[in-house]
This record gives structure tokens, C-alpha cells and sequence, in this order.
């Protein structure tokens, strides 16, 4: 299994619309094969920098996911509300 770890912030006075949109990111990629569970955390510091942690069975599945088209539509939405690219880290345990 391995944990991705997608770092984003969000532009502000967007934070509701980007509520809707990235929800709806998550609840698509519950149903890529693969994907196993996933949260997203707020800083407590700035409400407008936000963590998700997503757990996938490999990093196959992860990367077919990124690389779909219904991740890149869903995307395309999302990424005009934040202010900064996002980072995305792939780790596994060692």
C-alpha cells in the first residue's frame, strides 16, 4: 500500500466553492480501483491550506487515477480556486 499526500491552498474568498469541488474529487476517486480511504486536514494556522491523505493498493493504481480523464475534468475545475500548484508526494513504507 502506499499514501499520497496532495498539498493544496486555496485563493482567497473561493474556500466554499472549493469545499464542493474537491468533495466531489474525493467521492470519484473512492471509485477508482484501487484507491482504499482518504481524509482531507485543514492547517489550524490557515484555513486556506489544506492535506489530503489518500491510501492506494499500489502506486499503479494511484498513477492511473492521476493520469484519467475524469481526475483531469474534475481538476480543471479546482485548480483556478487555488493560488499556489499543488504538491503531490507519493510515500510507502520502508
Amino acid at each position: 500500500m502506499i499514501r499520497v499526500l496532495i498539498e493544496r491552498h486555496i485563493a482567497e474568498t473561493l474556500e466554499s466553492a472549493y469545499e464542493d469541488r474537491s468533495r466531489k474529487v474525493l467521492q470519484n476517486a473512492v471509485g477508482a480501483p484501487g484507491f482504499v480511504s482518504g481524509e482531507t486536514l485543514v492547517d489550524t494556522n490557515d484555513s486556506n491550506h489544506r492535506l489530503t491523505l489518500s491510501n492506494w493498493r499500489s502506486e499503479a493504481d494511484w498513477q492511473r487515477w492521476f493520469l484519467s480523464e475524469e481526475r483531469r475534468e474534475l481538476m480543471a475545475e479546482l485548480i483556478p480556486m487555488m493560488d499556489r500548484d499543488e504538491i503531490i508526494t507519493v510515500w510507502q513504507h520502508s
